[in-house]
């Protein structure tokens, strides 16, 4: 299946995936530098846990980004976000691009 094609993915993003909470806090793997396209558009999307929330960033970027809910990342502009939803597109036998989408308060 092809990617995203990388042309469309004009920004770069800075990635901590979130690895659990200890007894000093929530444990942020190390950073990781990325492709994306990035918009600021305001949508209400579902938590994990279901609940009705804000976006205020969307994050486009190719298949294989690893960024579960509750991750950091520092967008473009310099605002560290985190992340509500993480989800991998993909279409089996229908040549469209994979991607992954990311929905970031």
């Amino acid at each position: 299946m092809p990617a995203l094609p990388r042309w469309l993915l004009r920004h770069r993003i800075t990635v901590e995936a979130y690895r659990g909470d200890s007894a000093y806090g929530p444990q942020y793997a190390d950073p990781v530098e990325a492709r994306a396209l990035v918009t600021g558009t305001i949508k209400r999307v579902r938590s994990a846990t279901g609940a009705e929330v804000v976006s205020t960033a969307q994050v486009y970027a190719a298949p294989g980004l690893i960024a579960p809910p509750g991750s950091r990342i520092t967008l473009p502009d310099g605002r560290t976000t985190t992340v509500i939803s993480f989800t991998a597109h993909t279409a089996p036998g229908l040549g469209a691009p994979e991607s992954t989408e990311v929905m970031c308060e």
